[in-house]
């Protein structure tokens, strides 16, 4: 079965931006897929100022409040645990919840959740683990930002 990608969709490249990963997923891909992929980048870059460029774009509201806080969550704490400015679209009523969102589902979890958040997703009640946004080449690049 073909999946179909978004006509801005370059063979081999990945979302080099927060803008891009909400746009091409609203192409009809896969939001969360291509945050994974984003966060790759983002992880393998190694100057600041295009970090910074990375999250600085305001991605399109997608009108579902969990994603649209979740992005904005991402936004804030990359910027706070690499030294960038938070960008100043994160604080946008829109991009907070206003009911407490578990994206694990799991009841158990909860308790957990609520200790673990860092506070970018907690402050907009998205209740994730310590690391939410953990990838293979994420430890190395916060060792080599420090």
């Amino acid at each position: 079965m073909t999946q179909s990608r978004p006509a801005t969709y370059v063979s081999n490249r990945r979302p080099c931006s927060l803008h891009e990963v909400v746009s091409w997923g609203q192409s009809g891909g896969d939001i969360d897929g291509y945050l994974r992929e984003f966060l790759d980048e983002f992880y393998l870059e190694s100057d600041g100022a295009r970090r910074q460029k990375m999250v600085d774009d305001e991605p399109a509201l997608t009108g579902k409040g969990s994603v649209d806080a979740y992005v904005a969550a991402v936004a804030e704490h990359l910027a706070i645990s690499y030294g960038l400015v938070v960008p100043e679209w994160t604080f946008g009523s829109e991009r907070f919840l206003r009911t407490p969102h578990f994206p694990c589902g799991l009841e158990s979890l909860k308790a957990t959740l609520l200790m673990e958040s860092p506070p970018a997703f907690r402050r907009r009640l998205i209740f994730v683990g310590i690391d939410p946004l953990s990838r293979p080449r994420g430890r190395e690049a916060r060792l080599q930002a420090m």
